[in-house]
């Protein structure tokens, strides 16, 4: 079942599996997706054979749920399979071949971001959009601090500021330890919204992902209203929408993370 996600691809576990497809896609080789039981959870089937992820393991999920949005991603494709429109499946695929194995690179990866992240670097105008960023992140920053330790510098503009060691050590703490799929969901999260604090707080259920997304891009958005957008951006966007809702599902889906 591996033949349309033999990706070859940089060392980036998560992103091994999110790529494009390629240009020539394989046609559909099945009828029917479904969902059936498996050793360690559920799997979603092909005419009854489970399916398995490019390096050959079966991609088995926890949970019923899970599995059945992935046989929802495979039946929905049509004459060809495009891997681009299976976020949840690609998913799987990267937990189980990637993260499982170098789960120290992608913690090292989610943590890099809070060097950076977006929360910390605030608009200096206008008034209305400073006021619209504060009340959609300083809560956010608030819980942090609060629940994980992690009180983060801030700056107007985008000159780098150094975050504390302590900071950095606390988001580091923060970070899910396994399994390898809510690991891989909530790197795909740090890295489409640019903040490994509003990642977490998906992670621990202080954020929707509704809102956690409005979060990440309320500079776009208010550049929007002002200029208007293309249709090209509007599609890289609503991508990127489906790949991070992809993982928030599956965050949604395995237990609750807790402080």
């Amino acid at each position: 079942m591996s033949g349309p996600f033999d990706l070859d691809v940089p060392d980036d576990p998560v992103r091994r599996a999110q790529v494009l497809a390629r240009p020539e896609l394989p046609r559909r080789f099945y009828a029917e997706a479904a969902v059936a039981e498996a050793e360690g959870g559920f799997v979603a089937t092909l005419d009854g054979k489970p399916t398995k992820t490019p390096g050959g393991l079966p991609a088995v999920v926890p949970s019923r749920e899970l599995a059945a949005a992935a046989a929802a991603e495979w039946a929905a494709q049509g004459s060809h399979v495009d891997a681009a429109t299976m976020p949840l499946v690609r998913l799987v695929n990267a937990a189980l071949d990637g993260v499982a194995a170098r789960a120290d690179a992608v913690v090292d990866s989610i943590a890099a971001y809070a060097g950076s992240d977006l929360l910390c670097y605030r608009p200096d105008g206008p008034e209305r959009l400073v006021a619209r960023t504060t009340a959609l992140w300083d809560p956010v920053l608030a819980w942090a601090e609060e629940r994980l330790g992690a009180r983060f510098v801030l700056a107007a503009g985008v000159m780098p500021v150094a975050q504390p060691p302590e900071t950095l050590a606390a988001v580091r703490r923060a970070i899910p330890d396994g399994p390898p799929l809510l690991l891989a969901a909530v790197q795909v999260l740090t890295t489409l919204t640019g903040s490994a604090v509003l990642a977490l707080a998906v992670a621990y259920g202080r954020l929707s992902f509704d809102a956690a997304w409005e979060a990440a891009h309320v500079d776009e958005d208010w550049n929007i209203g002002l200029w208007g957008t293309d249709a090209e951006a509007l599609a890289r966007r609503a991508w990127r929408e489906a790949e991070a809702r992809a993982a928030a599902r599956v965050v949604a889906a395995l237990p609750p993370v807790r402080p």
